[in-house]
């Protein structure tokens, strides 16, 4: 783990919390989680999966393509770290890839053949409630988390459920799974917008969700409107789409 002082740590921890803002972005909030979480404990890659009304995962948001494509795999396959951190709402702790093809015996291959050696999951939980996993990847053999670093991802998942659910709550007494459907119904759409930003700009997809994401900060709109925006009428953002 980088070190990282008390008082960064903390403002992580406020930010994480925060989820009564106006206009609260479920999708933006959660790959803030993920680029946060990847930062503090100089992580490969962080990939989080949610619950949806049925009560199983899918797939919300990553700190890059490669997370993404692994947890798309995990849910999928209904077999990996974050599935088993949800169902048993314990964390999965330095998970050496190379020796878990018994216990992963299709995803740790190819979470391997991505370049990762190493993978942890962490439960979103509160109380005996878990509404997600947070996963996290090293590219390095053997423990790649060290003891202190386990506690602060755990609490940073269970500070990220606790907003959620607070949010839910207190703004607007809505389910959170119907938020949270809401949310997979747009991934799609930015999705498509990531690929029509990408190919315009001959960038990668994560340069390209980055140049979304930042419009959408610079602008005050919500991620999922823009894509719309974006996929439906390219012309209405040119900062985007033209090179």
């Amino acid at each position: 783990m980088t070190t990282v002082s008390a008082e960064r740590l903390a403002r992580v921890f406020v930010e994480v919390a925060d989820t009564l803002v106006d206009e609260f972005d479920l999708i933006d909030f959660l790959h803030m989680l993920t680029d946060r979480t990847a930062t503090l404990v100089d992580a490969a890659a962080v990939g989080l999966l949610l619950a949806d009304q049925r009560g199983q995962l899918e797939f919300l948001a990553a700190s890059d393509e490669n997370a993404k494509l692994l947890e798309l795999f995990q849910v999928q396959n209904k077999e990996g770290p974050c599935l088993d951190a949800f169902h048993t709402a314990t964390p999965v702790v330095n998970a050496d890839l190379a020796d878990a093809t018994s216990r992963w015996p299709r995803f740790a291959p190819r979470a391997t053949a991505a370049g990762f050696r190493s993978v942890h999951a962490f439960p979103l939980r509160l109380r005996s409630q878990v509404i997600g996993a947070l996963n996290v990847f090293g590219r390095e053999p053997g423990p790649s988390l060290r003891d202190f670093d386990v506690p602060i991802v755990q609490a940073l998942a269970d500070i990220a459920a606790i907003g959620l659910l607070q949010e839910r709550a207190i703004r607007r007494g809505e389910l959170l799974t119907e938020q949270l459907q809401g949310a997979l119904n747009s991934r799609i759409i930015i999705e498509q917008a990531k690929g029509a930003v990408a190919q315009a700009r001959a960038v990668s997809v994560d340069e390209a969700f980055a140049l979304i994401r930042a419009y959408s900060r610079a602008h005050n709109r919500r991620i999922s409107d823009i894509a719309h925006t974006i996929v439906t009428e390219p012309t209405g953002i040119p900062e985007l789409i033209d090179p």
